[in-house]
């Protein structure tokens, strides 16, 4: 028996539908293979420093500013933010 030109219309649509999700979960997988350190490794290694996560809101502009300083700072956005936070400490304790 035929099948009709509706059923062979549902499978094309199935068997793409099947493609496009084994194609995209192949690419993601490898994204994921090819981080260095998983966020629970980065946390543990974080943790073994010291770093504890601190998250605040600031000003759009200061934020531009801060990431322009970021990128050419040896340590990125936390040994800039660290060096800022202890010169910014220093001069608040020597003016009280």
């Amino acid at each position: 028996m035929a099948m009709k030109k509706t059923d062979l219309e549902k499978n094309k649509a199935l068997k793409l539908t099947h493609s496009l999700n084994q194609s995209r979960s192949e690419r993601f997988g490898k994204g994921v293979a090819e981080t260095p350190v998983d966020r629970r490794e980065q946390r543990k290694l974080d943790q073994a420093k010291g770093l504890v996560p601190f998250a605040c809101k600031l000003n759009g502009e200061l934020v531009k500013e801060l990431n322009a300083r970021a990128a050419t700072h040896p340590e990125g956005m936390t040994g800039l933010l660290d060096e800022l936070l202890r010169r910014g400490l220093a001069e608040h304790a020597r003016d009280a």
